[in-house]
């Protein structure tokens, strides 16, 4: 009976100590902090991740994975459900992708934002909001992988083909052509030196100061041209300016032009009359010659009486011959 009490008590202390170190891990495993629950609707696979994996933000731990199931809105994607602690600044331009923990190939959720909209994304408990879930890099090389391969093999049946025999042969026999192209413009290059490379410097030193000396003739000659063109510049100003050229005979023009005005409203009127007055003096004298030719003796004894003329007292009409 006695071996019997002990191995019951010593169970008991066994569970005893069991359950206390359960509930010690449960406490210091708990969770204290308040989180927000969002969605993540994946069309790529989400090999590797649990629940309880980890939800980091730009590296740091968020939050874990609540629960993996199919999306049943979007028929062909995995929903991931998230609890973020509300310390994360989760926004409209946040996105999640899908890492892996080293050589364990353990996965989690990894959450970035592309900094396009500040705006927070609110989420409820009757309405949870979801993050998209873009490609990971290995999703992408996966994906990458065939057109990859296929390059690949074309870049190798190329080379395959660039090495064939009868290339090698043409591409020996090109090296061979530029190597005797290469010696022959080292001999060139030697008689050129050895025979007329002096004669060739002094050739080129005499062009030189011809050179030389040409532009600097037609430097002076820039200057002269541009000095003549700024006395003429100086000279269209002077004679632009008030009271220069231009203004002085356009002021003559309109002198001339009022001059002009008052010789023929004065000048001319009195010039016409003055013909008038000649002429009506001009017929004076022709009546008066006129009369002294009929009547010569008139200078000495004047006109005399004045016949009567009909109608007059004393007309007697002439005798008829």
């Amino acid at each position: 009976m006695e071996n019997k009490s002990h191995a019951i008590g010593a169970g008991a202390f066994v569970l005893l100590v069991a359950a206390l170190l359960v509930a010690l891990a449960a406490w210091l495993t708990r969770d204290t902090g308040e989180h927000r629950l969002f969605e993540i609707s994946s069309r790529e696979g989400v090999t590797g991740l649990q629940r309880q994996a980890g939800v980091r933000y730009k590296g740091v731990t968020v939050g874990r994975v609540q629960s993996i199931a199919l999306d049943t809105e979007t028929p062909g994607n995995v929903m991931v459900r998230i609890a973020v602690d509300n310390t994360a600044p989760i926004t409209r331009s946040t996105f999640a992708t899908l890492g892996f923990q080293g050589v364990t190939g353990l996965a989690f959720i990894q959450l970035d934002d592309s900094g396009q909209s500040p705006e927070a994304l609110i989420s409820t408990d009757d309405k949870l909001a979801r993050i998209p879930m873009r490609p990971s890099l290995l999703s992408r090389l996966s994906d990458q992988g065939a057109g990859l391969l296929t390059q690949l093999e074309e870049v190798s049946v190329r080379v395959n083909q660039l090495l064939a025999p009868s290339n090698q042969k043409k591409l020996m026999e090109s090296i061979g052509s530029m190597g005797q192209a290469a010696a022959s413009i080292s001999q060139l290059s030697q008689h050129i030196e050895q025979a007329n490379l002096p004669v060739l410097a002094q050739d080129t030193t005499v062009t030189l100061k011809s050179l030389r000396a040409t532009s600097d003739r037609l430097g002076k000659s820039a200057d002269s041209v541009g000095a003549s063109a700024d006395a003429f510049k100086d000279m269209s100003d002077r004679m632009n300016e008030p009271g220069g050229t231009l203004d002085k005979i356009a002021q003559g023009t309109d002198a001339l032009l009022v001059t002009g005005q008052t010789l023929n409203a004065t000048l001319v009127p009195r010039l016409n009359r003055t013909a008038d007055d000649t002429a009506r003096t001009v017929r004076h004298i022709g009546r008066a010659v006129e009369s002294v030719n009929d009547n010569p003796q008139s200078l000495i004894l004047g006109n005399g009486v004045a016949v009567p003329g009909p109608g007059e007292p004393g007309f007697a009409p002439p005798s008829a011959r």
